[in-house]
C-alpha cells in the first residue's frame, strides 16, 4: 500500500472547517492507503504558548482524532518519537538559508506576532520549522501528503530536501512525496462570511466540532446573511455559505429544495438556518458522543496512543539508523 502522511498542531478545538478540509479526508484516506496522522507538539514551541496548555490541548487533540474516526493504530504524538527532531538537524545541513526565507508562513506569522507587541519575540524555531516539517514527512517515506493549495510550498521544500540529500550522499535514499489534492468546501466564517472559518478571528467565528447542541444552533441562528450590499436575485456570502454546509453535510435532497425555494424568490431564511442547524447537529452529535467515552476511558486510550506511538518510531528508528550510515554519523543499538 502506498504511504500517506498528515499532521496537525494541537491548538485547540477543532472546528467545522478543519473537518471538511482535512479530517475527514484523513478517516477516508485509512481505507485506502497506509497512513499516519500525526499530533505535532513540537510545533506548537514555535509560538508564545503555556506549557501546561500544551500537554493538555496534545492529548486533547489526539483524543478528538480518534472520536471523529482515525484509527488509534495509525496515530501518534510527535513528542514521543525524538527522531523526528534528529532528522531536522541532519535535514538542516542539506536545506539552504535562502530556502528558508523564502517561507511565506514564516512571514505571515513574524506579522502576527509583532501586531500583538512591540516586543515580540520570533524564534529560530519558526524560521526554521518548515525543516522539521520536512522531517516529518520523509521519516516514514510517505508517498503522499493530503494538503491544501497553501501548503505546497512547504511540501515541496520537503522534495528539495529529498533531491539534495539523494545528491549529496549518492543513494536514491528518500522518495519524493506527491501531493495529495482532494477537493473539499470552503467553510467560511458564519459571523462574516468574508473570512475563512478560524479560531484565529475568536468565538463567534469557528463552530466547535465538539460544541453542544445548543450552541451550533444559536451560531447557525444568528449567521449573517444578507449584508443589504446584494443585488436582487444574487445571493450573498452568507446564504452561499449556509447552502455551502449543507452540501458538506451530504444534505444534498434539502439543499437542492431550498435552492428551488431561493431561485424562486420565496426562500425564508429562518427556515435555511433551522435545516442547516439540524444538519450540523446530526453531523457532529455522534463525535461528541464518542468523545465522551473516550474522556471516561482517559488512561485506557491514552495507553492506546503512547503504545501506537511507540510502533510508529520503529519505522522512525530504522530510517534515523539508515541516515547516519549514510552520513557518516555513529548509530547507537536500538
Amino acid at each position: 500500500m502506498k504511504k500517506v502522511l498528515s499532521c496537525v498542531q494541537p491548538t485547540g478545538d477543532p472546528h467545522l472547517g478543519n473537518y471538511f478540509g482535512a479530517i475527514k479526508n484523513w478517516v477516508a484516506l485509512q481505507e485506502k492507503y497506509d497512513c499516519k496522522y500525526g499530533v505535532v507538539d513540537y510545533h506548537s514551541q514555535t509560538m508564545p504558548y503555556d506549557p501546561v496548555k500544551l500537554r493538555q490541548r496534545t492529548w486533547s487533540m489526539a483524543f478528538q482524532l480518534l472520536a471523529a474516526g482515525i484509527k488509534p493504530e495509525n496515530l501518534f504524538i510527535q513528542s514521543l518519537i525524538p527522531e523526528h527532531t534528529e532528522l531536522s538537524w541532519i535535514f538542516s545541513n542539506v536545506c539552504s538559508y535562502g530556502e528558508l526565507t523564502r517561507q511565506t508562513q514564516f512571514k505571515d506569522k513574524t506579522n502576527q506576532l509583532e501586531e500583538k507587541s512591540s516586543d515580540a519575540f520570533t524564534s529560530a524555531g519558526l524560521f526554521t520549522y518548515p525543516v522539521l516539517q520536512a522531517a516529518d514527512i520523509l521519516i516514514y517515506h510517505a508517498d503522499y501528503v493530503p494538503i491544501g493549495k497553501d501548503q505546497v510550498q512547504h511540501l515541496e521544500l520537503s522534495r528539495n530536501i529529498a533531491q539534495r540529500f539523494n545528491n549529496q550522499f549518492n543513494k536514491e535514499y528518500f522518495v519524493h512525496p506527491e501531493p495529495l489534492f482532494t477537493e473539499f468546501p470552503k467553510i467560511l466564517s458564519l459571523a462574516n462570511p468574508e473570512k475563512k472559518m478560524s479560531k484565529s478571528l475568536g468565538e463567534k467565528h469557528y463552530v466547535n466540532l465538539f460544541g453542544d447542541e445548543a450552541r451550533i444552533r444559536k451560531q447557525v441562528k444568528s449567521a449573517v446573511t444578507d449584508t443589504g450590499e446584494t443585488k436582487a436575485g444574487e445571493m450573498s456570502a452568507g446564504v452561499e455559505n449556509l447552502f455551502g454546509l449543507l452540501r458538506a453535510c451530504g444534505k444534498t435532497e434539502a439543499h437542492d429544495s431550498l435552492m428551488q425555494d431561493f431561485n424562486s424568490g420565496s426562500l425564508k431564511y429562518s427556515e435555511l438556518k433551522t435545516v442547516v442547524a439540524d444538519a450540523l447537529v446530526e453531523l457532529t452529535q455522534p463525535f461528541k458522543n464518542r468523545l465522551d467515552e473516550i474522556l471516561a476511558d482517559k488512561k485506557t486510550v491514552k495507553a492506546k496512543i503512547k503504545a501506537s506511538s511507540a510502533e510508529i518510531r520503529k519505522t522512525a528508528q530504522e530510517t534515523i539508523r539508515e541516515v547516519k550510515d549514510l552520513v557518516g554519523l555513529l548509530n547507537v543499538k536500538f
